[in-house]
């Protein structure tokens, strides 16, 4: 029963890494956006690399914001800026070359010297360039920083207006213009942010349009006389779920497109954040942070205005990743020695799909979030780590499923014994797991306890941890370890966090209840026997008949090196 247990386990994971993928390349039908263009979207130029608007004294290029303006005018006529500094002073100029108009964004924050800078300048782009202007957005969110209380922000507003004809307005989020309503009569128009995604209580994507449609009526109810811009709205299409909220190409695609219907329909104004992928970003919001963009980093639309729209149209590299994984797990069992029966080939196989799956998942999760060679490499080591763990448990497994005695992981005591004594109580094999299991326990603890702390912008590492958690915890199922106080601390960490995210996670959040799940495997892995040692150790006579004269001979070797008992 056990063993078909284990079997059963290796194909439902193979199911799930084929049915993810597959799912991917589905088409979704979607409303189609009206002329296939939005009134307006946010404009940032720093989405090549090494940009970012905290790299002092970088100022970007007009040929790039040329070329920026010119990507954006297939989807809009209109973009909104944030600021007149590094190099955006030039946007109204360029934008009036593709017959754009402009939101021109003017920053303003706690440095009085620099906001006197930034408005200096924005007068003088509003003075040369005001026919490409329809409105000035002066400060973003600066009362939900909490940089400068409203009297002081009033301040700036007011100058500003009095220095030109055009509209002028200041924007954040809904919840700020409630609070402060005192704003309102400095400004022409009241300019929200409506972002579900990211609401104190996070909106799923089949409610996040409604939810826009009912705050917009509610802050309109607010300020009677007032017209009301919807100043960002918009969905991440990657990143950590946040309740039911699930970032996705799909679900951006979703919301922007059922929006603009909507909107078209009710005759309401609104922006889209935003133009392009902020790569820079996810040092501040994680991955999430670099993914609202209606085009990619590199300039390319990211989904279509009209027709059906498919999540990943790479999906088949995925299908193809979980044959290979299972072509090359089961290869494993016919060059192992003894080598693996039918029944452990199959279930290499199948562990292998699933494997191959996964690993596909994890390294577009390793692009989407790593931001410098620093992350690439320990994002990389785990990877690697991972996959050789699920590997040489798996092979474990085989054997076990044969009738052989498999490898049981070294504790981390033992390994650092044996590289001071070079001890030979352990095999090869258990040494290597050992140490793979207590890394990768590290590492998953401490990912645990980043998600319980601080999760707000923190991915699930879902596709790093699925395959060795699987194995691992399968291998000590089928012969348990015995782990010192360092592996039953990390485990204890991961049984103390799993709840604990899912208590704060909510139930609606399906990655925050897999990953609770891959910490419980993981612990599962370090699970020891009831007396603290293995049957076959306590009866070398039975692993005779399971592992042969080979088995018995190995088993007597470590008794001989360690005296009869484990080393550290």
């Amino acid at each position: 029963m056990k063993r078909a247990a284990v079997l059963a386990v290796a194909a439902l994971g193979a199911c799930c890494g084929l049915w993810y993928w597959l799912a991917r390349g589905q088409p979704v039908a979607l409303p189609d956006v009206p002329g296939e263009r939005v009134p307006c979207v946010s404009y940032a130029p720093f989405h090549r690399p090494g940009q970012s608007p905290f790299v002092k004294g970088l100022v970007v290029s007009p040929a790039q914001i040329d070329a920026d303006l010119a990507a954006l005018a297939r989807r809009t006529s209109c973009v909104r800026t944030y600021s007149v500094d590094q190099g955006l002073d030039a946007v109204p100029r360029l934008a009036r070359k593709h017959g754009m108009r402009v939101l021109l964004g003017l920053w303003i924050g706690r440095d009085d010297a620099e906001n006197a800078r930034e408005i200096a300048r924005g007068l003088e782009v509003i003075g040369r360039d005001a026919d490409a202007i329809d409105a000035v957005i002066v400060g973003n969110e600066v009362l939900l920083r909490r940089e400068l209380p409203p009297a002081a922000l009033r301040a700036y507003i007011d100058r500003v207006r009095g220095a030109t004809r055009l509209p002028v307005t200041y924007a954040d989020v809904w919840e700020f213009w409630l609070r402060h309503r005192e704003l309102a009569d400095a400004v022409s128009f009241v300019t929200v942010h409506l972002l579900p995604y990211w609401e104190d209580d996070p909106v799923p994507i089949g409610r996040a349009v409604e939810h826009v449609l009912r705050i917009h009526a509610a802050v309109r109810a607010a300020f009677p006389g007032k017209e009301i811009l919807i100043g960002e709205a918009g969905w991440p299409s990657r990143g950590r779920q946040r309740e039911g909220a699930v970032p996705s190409l799909v679900n951006q695609a979703r919301f922007v497109r059922s929006l603009a219907d909507s909107a078209a329909a009710q005759g309401l104004r609104y922006n889209v954040i935003e133009g392009f992928d902020q790569p820079w970003k996810r040092r501040l919001e994680g991955t999430v942070g670099g993914s609202w963009g209606l085009l990619d980093a590199a300039e390319r639309d990211k989904f279509p205005l009209r027709g059906p729209v498919v999540e990943d149209a790479g999906w088949m590299r995925g299908v193809i990743a979980s044959g290979i994984g299972a072509v090359l797990f089961a290869l494993l069992g016919l060059v192992m020695r003894p080598r693996a029966r039918l029944a452990g080939i199959g279930l290499l196989a199948l562990l292998g799909a699933g494997a191959g799956a996964a690993l596909s998942a994890q390294l577009d999760a390793l692009a989407a979030a790593s931001r410098n060679a620093l992350e690439w490499s320990i994002g990389g080591a785990l990877t690697v780590a991972a996959v050789v763990a699920a590997l040489a448990a798996a092979g474990g497994l085989a054997r076990w499923l044969g009738g052989g005695t498999p490898p049981r992981p070294a504790s981390a005591a033992a390994v650092v014994a044996w590289l001071k004594t070079d001890a030979a109580a352990w095999s090869t094999a258990e040494r290597l797991l050992g140490a793979l299991r207590f890394a990768l326990l590290f590492a998953a603890a401490a990912t645990a306890l980043a998600l319980v702390f601080d999760p707000r912008y923190r991915d699930f590492p879902l596709a790093l941890f699925a395959p060795p958690a699987v194995a691992l915890a399968l291998l000590a199922w089928s012969r348990p370890s015995d782990p010192e106080i360092e592996e039953r601390m990390l485990a204890g960490v991961l049984v103390a966090a799993a709840p604990l995210i899912v208590l704060r996670e909510g139930v609606a959040n399906v990655e925050a209840l897999a990953w609770s799940g891959l910490c419980l495997a993981l612990a599962a892995s370090v699970r020891r026997s009831r007396r603290g040692r293995s049957r076959e150790d306590e009866h070398p006579e039975e692993a005779t008949d399971r592992a042969g004269p080979r088995g018995v001979e190995r088993e007597s070797g470590r008794a001989q090196a360690g005296g009869g008992e484990r080393p550290g």
